[in-house]
């Protein structure tokens, strides 16, 4: 039997240590919220040690974990054989002590909300250290209202109440509604979180494009949330109260994830994980879980699993609720669906065996381009934001058929196909994956083969999408990765695409137009002043090349 006593037992005597173990031992009727007797023992004890002592019940009355609090406090443990998934309760209550006469906390009814206990109580001690009042709560299924209900104060004698068939009607509610509130379209029920210390704007900006994020990984969104700080919590982000709050609206909100719009550290999923229950992950993973579903070439999928190994390396210090939570799913999509407790020497070794693949497939590259500069054909690389429609513009260019889809990263691997000029001149055109603000540095340094095509182009093609209301702030993006990337060099064209949906007579920087070649990239008519313009700079010395910005 497991005696583990969770908690603080400092300064306790072995007769105390084992006197608290031995409940272990004890049974409660499944009817009631706690046998007198049992809740009689826990009075006592408490009272001598001067501390808060908690019990967790499961549903046939067996004590399956016995806490040592602090005088104001207990901290429930992590449970992983009773996890509350949506539409269920925990399936265990919390029965414990309160030195005085003293209503549920604040502290207690987050727990009671958080994880999803079917109930929670508190058993109050007079001065003399004998039973006195009693407090119940339990969760609500109407998310309308405050996520819990407390109950009257109560006696010993009236905790034979049928708790039983209260939690499990109450459980058969919370299911119906859950089954309502299924994901609409995809995988899982996703609630988005960020704190910011300045610009709103742009935060609020990374917020929609996050949500286009969980629209590409089948994530429906059931709510979102920015909150502003004078500082980031180094453990929370938030802040652990504003984080509870959170939580808690976002379960009423029927989501089975929290998605946080900015990279967390290893400690912050770590603290955040085991603070509450339910599947946590950032940005970086989202965009690394798109990429592992999008990766279609062998080099794509070698460059996508080394970024996401890379990624998850420093995260494997500890085994912890965070990486037990990724198995499979979004999230964890990615090398094999392995576990994530995954050995760290295993990990390392897989990423030796993956660079030298890579290794391998750049060196391929650089004979392609020996062969491609002995026939001194121009190479022309179309580049820009994720989604601006580069691939719609490569297939009507030369007629291709490559995927092209209204969706974050549609195109991952890279594509190159000859164009012909009518002055019958040849190219070869280029097709790269898409870049995003915050690109996550796995990618940029996993993707380093695929980018360095880039640095082989005469002419760079900067796709731009100026129907989309962030497009100066993507279009900044871009040429700040190019500039990493010592891209900026290359004589670069501007491209504005998707005229057709936007009204060119009103457009708010009509003066950004002018600096480069507006089109509609599935109507070949509308390519016809971009192709003159591309034949004249690839006709040019390189020395007359100028740069379009």
């Amino acid at each position: 039997m497991n005696k583990h006593v969770y908690g603080n037992l400092a300064g306790l005597r072995n007769t105390q240590l084992k006197r608290i173990e031995n409940l272990y031992t004890l049974k409660s009727s499944p009817e009631y919220i706690i046998n007198p007797d049992i809740a009689e023992e826990l009075v006592q004890i408490s009272h001598e040690i001067r501390r808060q002592i908690g019990l967790l019940v499961d549903r046939n009355g067996k004590i399956v974990g016995v806490i040592a609090g602090e005088p104001h406090r207990i901290v429930i443990p992590v449970t992983p054989d009773h996890m509350a998934i949506p539409g269920r309760l925990k399936g265990l209550r919390c029965v414990h002590t309160h030195l005085k006469d003293e209503p549920l906390t604040r502290d207690d009814l987050t727990d009671l909300a958080l994880l999803r206990l079917d109930y929670i109580t508190a058993v109050c001690l007079t001065a003399d250290g004998r039973p006195g009042p009693v407090y119940s709560g339990h969760v609500l299924p109407d998310e309308t209202r405050e996520p819990y209900q407390v109950l009257p104060a109560a006696t010993l004698s009236d905790l034979d109440n049928d708790c039983l068939s209260q939690i499990l009607a109450l459980e058969a509610e919370l299911s119906r509604k859950n089954a309502l509130h299924k994901p609409g379209f995809g995988l899982e029920n996703a609630f988005l979180i960020n704190a910011i210390s300045q610009d709103a704007d742009a935060a609020y900006a990374s917020m929609e494009e996050l949500k286009e994020l969980c629209k590409t990984s089948r994530i429906t969104v059931t709510g979102s949330a920015i909150q502003r700080r004078k500082r980031i919590d180094p453990k929370f982000v938030l802040g652990k109260g504003k984080l509870s709050s959170l939580v808690i609206r976002a379960i009423q909100n029927h989501a089975t994830m929290l998605v946080f719009d900015r990279e967390l550290s290893p400690s912050q999923i770590r603290s955040i994980t085991d603070f509450v229950e339910m599947k946590v992950i950032d940005r970086t993973q989202l965009i690394l879980d798109i990429f592992a579903s999008q990766a279609k070439s062998r080099e794509g999928k070698l460059q996508v699993e080394l970024a996401q190994l890379e990624y998850l390396l420093p995260r494997l210090i500890t085994k912890n609720t965070a990486m037990s939570r990724l198995t499979g799913g979004i999230g964890g999509r990615g090398p094999g669906e392995t576990k994530l407790e995954i050995n760290r020497r295993r990990v390392r070794d897989r990423i030796t065996r993956l660079k030298k693949e890579i290794a391998k497939i750049r060196k391929q590259r650089h004979q392609q381009k020996a062969r491609r500069r002995q026939k001194n054909i121009p190479v022309i690389s179309i580049v820009g934001y994720t989604n601006a429609g580069k691939s719609t513009l490569l297939n009507t260019l030369t007629q291709s058929e490559i995927i092209a889809a209204d969706r974050l990263f549609a195109t991952l691997d890279p594509s190159s196909r000859r164009l012909r000029f009518p002055a019958d001149t040849e190219v070869i055109i280029t097709d790269t994956v898409g870049f995003i603000q915050h690109l996550p540095k796995e990618l940029m340094e996993a993707f380093h083969a695929t980018l360095e095509e880039l640095a082989e182009a005469d002419i760079i093609l900067h796709v731009i999408d100026i129907s989309n209301p962030r497009y100066m702030q993507q279009k900044e993006s871009v040429e700040k990765i190019l500039t990493q990337l010592d891209l900026d060099r290359i004589p670069a064209l501007y491209v504005f695409n998707k005229i057709d949906r936007v009204d060119l007579a009103s457009f708010d920087t009509p003066w950004l137009l002018n600096q480069g070649v507006c089109i509609c990239a599935h109507q070949k008519q509308s390519l016809t002043v971009l192709v003159e313009k591309l034949e004249s700079m690839v006709t040019l010395p390189a020395s007359n090349l100028k740069v379009d910005q």
